[in-house]
């Protein structure tokens, strides 16, 4: 039988740790050679409302080591930005998202499960910055600016968390409501989150500066920046749409800059960071993967606080990745099925019968 894993499994299932060392996992591997990933793709189509567009987005690849080969299938509409708003909305006709990830067997082809994206696409993004910041960050580090209070701030702050001792944070984004409401909702004991009203705030004193926006442009400004800190940043361009969460002075004092896949900055066409390498900003050989970082290959360090400062280190979380869905897939499989999961579908409808073809001694073409 083929399982279904909702949201609320996910949930349920994948505590935050679990699924930062599942991306651990991936991105060594994907280092090593092992992981398979394509760069994801994305199109838009004409809708019949000439204000929208209808946009898929996929994703393929495998993690061996997890068992898993997986397809990320989303379907939305969406409201592309424009001079009035500077934000594309998805608005789909019903309050549902209708992305979903196909689990394949490495070992037999079948399909295991159809996993709901929703919610871990959120937290697949988290829990890669938080082994970004694993590896890089001052063990010390204490405090975080937050620019973002939607679901990836969320799961940013949450995976952060998990590998730093945070215990401060300031969070700003341009609604106060919203600010007001992830301060209240995300403070805990050894945790004070303060909703600020001058995004400068949010910079000053941190350790770990971390942008989680559906921003297009820049949320700061790079000249606001102190020497030591670590920068991330999620918001990426690809062929659908161009935005940055971080302006040209940012690149310009960065010792260097982690990135997930670079197939991916070429596949995508970030020129976000295409054209600071063009420029001489910043050259090619400072941008590493971070599967590099993992498997050892490149060491990038956060300095202590009073040694000799040189500009940031900026890690941008440059895309998504099916290898990151495989690894986290493959744990929520296996806990689904322990389980006894009632939403199931046959696996034979899911595939075609040629057992008729075998013994007539025929055997598909690829």
């Amino acid at each position: 039988m083929t399982i279904i894993i909702t949201d609320e499994d996910v949930r349920r299932l994948l505590p935050m740790r679990e699924c930062i060392d599942a991306m651990r996992m991936a991105f060594r591997d994907f280092d090593a050679g092992e992981a398979v990933n394509r760069p994801r793709m994305r199109y838009l189509a004409k809708h019949p409302d000439p204000g929208r567009r209808y946009m898929a987005n996929v994703h393929v690849g495998a993690v061996p080591s997890a068992g898993i080969a997986c397809v990320r299938a989303g379907s939305q509409i969406m409201r592309p930005p424009t001079a009035a708003r500077e934000r594309r909305t998805y608005e789909n006709p019903q309050a549902f998202n209708w992305g979903f990830v196909i689990l394949f067997s490495i070992e037999t082809a079948e399909p295991l499960a159809l996993l709901h994206e929703f919610q871990l696409s959120g937290m697949r993004v988290g829990a890669t910055t938080a082994v970004a910041v694993d590896a890089i960050a001052r063990p010390d580090a204490q405090t975080l600016g937050l620019f973002g209070t939607g679901k990836q701030a969320r799961n940013a702050l949450e995976a952060i968390t998990v590998v730093r001792p945070i215990s401060r944070v300031n969070v700003y984004s341009p609604n106060a409501e919203h600010r007001d409401t992830f301060a209240r909702e995300t403070s805990r004991d050894g945790l004070t989150v303060t909703a600020v009203t001058d995004p400068r705030a949010v910079v000053t004193g941190a350790d770990i500066v971390c942008c989680a926006t559906t921003a297009m442009h820049p949320v700061f400004d790079g000249e606001w920046l102190e020497d030591g800190q670590l920068v991330v940043s999620i918001a990426n361009s690809d062929v659908t749409n161009k935005r940055s969460e971080v302006d040209r002075k940012t690149y310009e004092r960065a010792q260097c800059v982690i990135v997930n896949d670079w197939e991916s900055v070429i596949d995508n066409d970030q020129t976000e960071l295409l054209e600071p390498i063009e420029a001489g900003v910043i050259s090619r050989d400072r941008v590493y993967e971070l599967g590099a970082l993992l498997s050892g290959k490149v060491s990038v360090k956060q300095t202590q606080r009073g040694g000799v400062q040189n500009g940031i280190i900026y890690y941008k979380n440059n895309s998504g990745l099916a290898i990151q869905f495989a690894a986290a897939g493959g744990i929520l499989y296996r806990k689904a099925l322990a389980e006894g999961s009632n939403k199931v579908i046959p696996t034979e409808w899911l595939g075609s019968d040629l057992s008729s073809y075998y013994k007539a001694g025929f055997r598909p073409s690829p």
